[in-house]
This record gives C-alpha cells, sequence and structure tokens, in this order.
C-alpha cells in the first residue's frame, strides 16, 4: 500500500513539474551562496510568470538549516493549486518549503560516459532549475548502470552541454573551456564564480572537444569543483589548475 504524503494532489509542481528549485550548501549554519540562489530563483518565477517572495524564501532556508554539520539545503517553489488541465488560475499562488539533508564531502575524482538522453537547448527550460528534472534522473541511471559517476549530456544539436547535476568544464594547455549558456545550459552558481575569477572561454563544440581535453571537472554548489579521472575509455591525470580552483 503506497502511503498517503499528505502534498496536496492538486498541487502543480506535483502533477506537471511547475516550479523551481535550489540546492545550496550549508556548513555549521552558515549559507554563504544564499543571495547567489535566490537570485537565480527569482529570476526563474519571472521566466515563468510566478510571483516569489524573497524575505519568506529566505527565512524559510534559515529555519531548515542545521546549526552543525554539513548539509545540502533545498528551497523548493511549486505553483501551487490549481484545477485540472494545463492553465494556471489567474492568480497562483505557490507552495514554497526548504528541507535539508545531510551531505557529505567528495574527495574522489568522477568517471564520466556520455548519454545517449540529450539536452533540449530549444526549451526555455533547459536554463532554468525547474522541477521537471527527469531527463537528468535518465541521464545519470545511464551513467549508474555503466558503472559511471556521472553522465555527460549533450544537446540535440550534438554538442556538449552538462553533467546530470553538474555544469562541465575543461582544459586544454593553459586554456580553460565550458559550454555556452545556449547550448541548454544551466547557470550555475558555481559555474558564475570561476567565470568571474578566472578567463574562460565558453564555446558550442560536440564531444570531441573533450577527448581531446587535457583536463575535465564538474562543478555545482555541493561539490564546489570535482576533477574527473575517467571519460569513457580515456583517462585523465590530475592537473594542477583544478587543484587550484579546488
Amino acid at each position: 500500500m503506497i502511503p498517503d504524503t499528505g502534498a496536496p494532489l492538486d498541487d502543480r509542481g506535483l502533477l506537471l513539474g511547475d516550479g523551481l528549485f535550489e540546492t545550496l550548501l550549508a556548513l555549521d549554519g552558515e549559507t554563504p551562496r544564499l543571495p547567489a540562489h535566490l537570485d537565480r530563483m527569482a529570476a526563474g518565477c519571472e521566466a515563468l510568470g510566478l510571483p516569489f517572495d524573497r524575505a519568506e524564501a529566505e527565512r524559510r532556508v534559515r529555519a531548515a538549516t542545521p546549526s552543525a554539520g554539513r548539509f545540502a539545503v533545498r528551497l523548493t517553489l511549486t505553483a501551487g493549486s490549481g484545477g485540472r488541465g494545463l492553465e494556471r488560475p489567474a492568480a497562483p499562488v505557490p507552495r514554497l518549503f526548504a528541507t535539508a539533508a545531510p551531505s557529505a564531502p567528495v574527495t574522489t575524482p568522477a568517471s564520466l560516459v556520455v548519454a545517449t538522453t540529450r539536452r533540449n537547448e530549444g526549451s526555455p527550460a533547459a536554463r532554468l532549475k525547474t522541477l521537471s528534472y527527469l531527463d537528468n534522473v535518465l541521464a545519470r541511471a545511464e551513467a549508474r548502470d555503466a558503472g559511471a559517476d556521472e553522465a555527460v549530456m549533450l544537446n540535440n544539436r550534438g554538442e556538449i552541454a552538462c553533467a546530470g547535476a553538474a555544469n562541465l568544464f575543461w582544459i586544454v594547455g593553459e586554456r580553460l573551456f565550458t559550454p555556452r549558456l545556449d547550448c541548454g545550459v544551466l547557470a550555475g552558481v558555481t559555474r558564475a564564480r570561476i567565470l568571474a575569477a578566472w578567463s574562460v572561454e565558453e564555446v558550442a563544440v560536440g564531444i570531441e572537444a573533450l577527448e581531446g581535453a587535457d583536463a575535465i571537472f564538474l562543478t555545482n554548489s555541493l561539490i564546489d569543483a570535482r576533477s574527473v579521472s575517467r571519460l569513457g575509455e580515456r583517462v585523465f591525470q590530475p592537473h594542477p589548475l583544478i587543484g587550484a580552483l579546488l
């Protein structure tokens, strides 16, 4: 028997994936990147036509954040309740909540495979952190089935987009590269920090760019920068630039 979760059965986030989320790192009660995450959720709400109460969102994150330890705090906003069908109510009332879960630091390099699941660069949702994350779920499942940690997702044009739950960077010589946002890339908070601190070339290229790279690394708010040890059969050695980033 399936237990009753208590979630409203007409919630548009539950029924249609209509909503947004942010995942941020909390260390001993502090959430130093919270403003950047709230900025991104606010921009996402504007793009989706949803109201956003920034002060209430911040309050809920702080209330959910444990005072000690390392935690992943997730802030979720759904479009609220609505009738049957696709149309929202004339004045949607979003549902907002935050949760926290222990998050151990990742200290080992990642192994990658190229997923067959594609990123839809033509969809506005590809550049937002929406509740519709099924493509990423399927890509990660492909990676796990292949014995890898993470999946490289290409877009429908065959260009490198991202990993299942991370942005991608690679190094050739002394040059640092990452996919352009119009490749169907989420504007990651850690990605933005690296772009602000380093000279990075944003490009639209195929998988051969990774195959010919000297090093690859992944970024997101929980792992910061995680080096890659393998892509398919290609093995990568530690690179000093990734050490500097870490």
